[in-house]
């Protein structure tokens, strides 16, 4: 039960534990009015209502009918899945990562898609002393990465322009693709060879090449990739690499549900 010195809380602090109190009250029990839910939380109808409503347009709570009755919808149910996708995702993708870093022994990042970015969701280190910086859970763009075309290749041309209407094309290096109109045959071209590449266009020094990870409804839920400082990039072996990747890939979509891996 949420407690009456939560409004000695700042104001951010105190919103966001009434919001939680509201929705835990809602998930001990299906149905509240509000002067259920204003004794239960301890606050007022005027300030229940008010949050109740932004958690209605906001589609996380329903209200039946002209009822004062509100139940939580199955938005969060939603989120915790795509939660609990990522941890056996990660869970999946650790073993094969280890395995093409044994092999490589260079970096092995594997990212997801959030919003108009990549988030590095895991990744396995160099075992060289010269490697590049990175970390779980760091930003990085979608047009300069490879991890990041791969995320869009695989995507209906609609909703990858509705993505890059957000996307601030900042230019890294002197190779990064600087506006949509180049990166989309970029895409294409992605999509046919089954893999992405970033040829120091995030970072001078760095070359990537990455390749999808699909779920069992087929759709790509991250991108796996080797990393190399250019001094230890090898043209003549890309094909290999890209094999070896295809071959981690496949492995984790299987272990996902999907077993139609087109590479």
């Amino acid at each position: 039960m949420a407690s009456r010195d939560n409004d000695k809380q700042p104001d951010a602090v105190s919103s966001v534990m009434k919001v939680f109190g509201i929705l835990q009250a809602l998930g001990e029990e299906r149905d509240h009015g509000i002067t259920e839910l204003s004794q239960r939380v301890m606050m007022s109808k005027s300030t229940v209502y008010r949050f109740l409503q932004t958690m209605k347009s906001l589609g996380y709570v329903a209200q039946e009918g002209e009822s004062e009755k509100y139940s939580l919808t199955l938005k969060l149910f939603e989120l915790g899945a795509h939660a609990l996708q990522n941890v056996d995702l990660i869970r999946s993708a650790d073993v094969e990562m280890r395995e093409l870093s044994r092999q490589t022994k260079e970096t092995i990042h594997l990212g997801a898609l959030e919003e108009d970015s990549i988030v590095y969701i895991h990744k396995i280190d160099s075992l060289y002393n010269l490697r590049m910086y990175s970390r779980i859970g760091r930003r990085n763009p979608l047009h300069s990465t490879a991890i990041g075309k791969v995320l869009l290749a695989w995507r209906e041309r609609a909703e990858v322009n509705d993505i890059l209407r957000e996307v601030e094309f900042r230019r890294s290096t002197a190779n990064t693709i600087v506006n949509a109109q180049a990166l989309l045959p970029v895409l294409d071209q992605v999509r046919q060879q089954g893999f992405g590449e970033d040829n120091e266009e995030q970072e001078a020094g760095i070359r990537c090449l990455a390749v999808p990870v699909f779920d069992r409804f087929g759709v790509v839920i991250a991108g796996m990739s080797l990393s190399f400082p250019t001094v230890r990039f090898s043209e003549p072996a890309k094909k290999e690499y890209v094999a070896m990747l295809h071959r981690a890939a496949r492995k984790v979509s299987e272990q996902m549900g999907y077993y139609d891996y087109p590479f």
